[in-house]
C-alpha cells in the first residue's frame, strides 16, 4: 500500500459522486429560499476574532473555533458561525438597506469539534433570516420555509417534524409557578437538557437547582401539555399562519424545545428526524431581538434558523431520498479515429457544442472499443464517430449505446438527428 496522505480528520473529500449529492442539496435549498422571496448573500470565510468575541459565547471562541494569528498580528478565525458576519455586513449599511432585508446563504463553516457520525469539523451550512419585522406571522414564514424544505426533499409528515415554542410564553408559564427572575434562566437551561438526559439525572439535576415539590409538579405538567400554546397570543397567531401557509402537517407545538438561552428572545424551533426511536436535528432556529447590539448598529429585530448539511444528507440517504445523479454531465461522446482527424473531432463537438449539448470528446486517439468502452461506464447513450470513411463521405456515425443499434447520417443532419435520439424519438 501506498503511504497516501489522509484528509485532515474531521473533513470529508467530495469524489463527484458526493459533490452531485452536495450541488443538489444547494440546489433544493436555492430553490425553497427563492421560492420565498430571499435573496442570495455571503461573507468572508475569515473574520476577526473580536467580532466571535463581541457575539458568541466563550466556549465557540476558545474551545470550538480555528483560530491563528496573521503575519500582519491580527487574530484571525475561520468563521464557525454566520450570524456574527450577518451583524456586522447589516450594521455598515443599515441606512441603505430595505427592510424587512430576507436574506440566504449556504456556505462552509469550520468548528473543532470531535468528528462523528453526523458531526464533522468542516460542514456547510444553509442559514436564512428575515431581519426587521417582528410579527408573529414573520417568525411563521420562517417555520413554513423550513417545512417547505423538508416536504421538497421527500420527507414526510411522518418522517420529519418541526417542534416550536415560544421563549416569552415559557417565561409567563415560570411566573405562575413562581419561579423568582433570577432562576429562569437556570430552569430554562434544565429544560434544554432534559431530553438529552436520562430521568433520573434530570430530577437529580431539577432538585439542585432548588425548585419546591409544587414547582416541580407544575413544571412537569407544563412539558408535558401539548395545548396550552392556546393561551399564548404570538404562538395563536403563527400557528394560524402557518395553516394558511399550508405547512401544518410539519409543524407541532413543543414546551420542551428551549434553545439558545443567550441569543432567542421569542420564538424557538428545532427540525427533527423522527422516523428512529432517538431524534436527531435537522435545523434550529428562533427570534432574536439584539442581533446589532454588539457590533455598533442600531437595534434591530429578526428571525431566522440554519442547517448542516451533514445529518440531512445522511438523513436523506437512509431514507432512500437522494436522487440518481447522472455519472457526467455529458449527453455525447465524439470519439478521436486517428491523430489525422482529430481535428474533425474537434470541431464536430465543438458544434455539438454550440447547439447546446454537452459534449465530451475523447483527448486522443484511441481503440474504439476502449473509448466505447469509457461511454458506456459513464452512462453516455450517444457516442459519435468520425473514421476515414465518414470524413471522406462528410457523414457521421452515430451509436445508441442504449439499444445496442447505430445510423450513419450527414454531417449537416447529426445535430438534429442527436436531439431526436436524446428526445427518445
Amino acid at each position: 500500500m501506498k503511504n497516501i496522505i489522509p484528509p485532515v480528520k474531521g473533513t470529508r473529500d467530495f469524489y463527484p459522486e458526493q459533490m452531485a449529492v452536495r450541488n443538489w442539496l444547494y440546489a433544493t435549498v436555492r430553490s425553497v429560499s427563492e421560492s420565498y422571496g430571499y435573496q442570495e448573500w455571503d461573507g468572508p470565510f475569515l473574520e476577526s476574532l473580536n467580532l466571535y468575541a463581541a457575539k458568541s459565547g466563550e466556549e465557540l471562541i476558545k474551545k470550538q473555533s480555528y483560530m491563528f494569528t496573521d503575519r500582519g498580528g491580527d487574530e484571525i478565525t475561520l468563521r464557525p458561525e454566520l450570524t456574527p458576519s450577518l451583524a456586522r455586513m447589516i450594521a455598515a449599511r443599515q441606512n441603505e438597506l430595505t427592510f424587512p432585508a430576507r436574506w440566504w446563504s449556504f456556505g462552509p463553516f469550520w468548528r473543532y469539534e470531535r468528528p462523528g457520525r453526523g458531526r464533522s469539523r468542516e460542514f456547510f451550512q444553509w442559514n436564512i433570516d428575515m431581519l426587521g419585522v417582528s410579527s408573529p406571522e414573520a417568525d411563521a414564514e420562517l417555520v413554513a420555509i423550513a417545512a417547505a424544505f423538508l416536504k421538497s426533499t421527500g420527507l414526510k409528515p411522518d418522517q420529519a417534524k418541526i417542534c416550536v415554542n415560544n421563549r416569552r410564553f415559557m417565561d409567563s408559564e415560570f411566573e405562575r409557578l413562581g419561579i423568582p427572575q433570577e432562576k429562569k434562566a437556570e430552569v430554562s437551561g434544565l429544560v434544554d437538557r432534559r431530553e438529552k438526559m436520562e430521568p433520573q439525572a434530570w430530577e437529580k439535576d431539577a432538585g439542585e437547582v432548588g425548585l419546591s415539590s409544587r414547582q416541580m409538579e407544575g413544571l412537569l405538567s407544563l412539558l408535558s401539555d401539548k395545548t396550552r400554546w392556546q393561551q399564548s397570543e404570538e404562538l395563536v397567531r403563527m400557528f394560524t399562519a402557518i395553516e394558511a401557509l399550508g405547512m401544518a402537517d410539519y409543524v407541532q407545538f413543543d414546551p420542551n424545545i428551549i434553545r439558545g438561552l443567550l441569543y432567542y428572545t421569542g420564538t424557538v424551533f428545532e427540525g427533527f428526524d423522527v422516523t428512529g426511536g432517538v431524534r436527531r436535528a435537522i435545523l434550529g432556529g428562533g427570534r432574536y431581538d439584539n442581533l446589532l447590539r454588539d457590533v455598533g448598529g442600531e437595534p434591530l429585530t429578526g428571525v431566522g434558523f440554519a442547517m448542516g448539511d451533514v445529518v440531512i444528507s445522511l438523513i436523506l440517504q437512509e431514507l432512500g431520498l437522494i436522487p440518481q445523479f447522472p455519472v457526467t454531465p455529458a449527453e455525447v461522446m465524439v470519439t478521436v479515429f486517428s491523430q489525422d482527424l482529430l481535428s474533425e473531432s474537434y470541431a464536430l463537438s465543438s458544434d455539438l457544442r454550440g447547439a447546446g449539448f454537452n459534449v465530451f470528446c475523447y483527448p486522443e486517439p484511441a481503440k474504439l472499443p476502449r473509448q466505447f468502452k469509457v461511454a458506456d461506464r459513464m452512462k453516455i447513450r450517444a457516442v459519435l464517430v468520425v473514421g476515414p470513411d465518414e470524413a471522406t463521405a462528410g457523414k457521421v456515425t452515430v451509436k445508441d449505446l442504449t439499444k445496442g443499434a447505430q445510423e450513419t447520417v450527414n454531417r449537416g443532419e447529426v445535430i438534429e438527428f442527436i436531439r431526436k435520439l436524446l428526445d427518445g424519438h
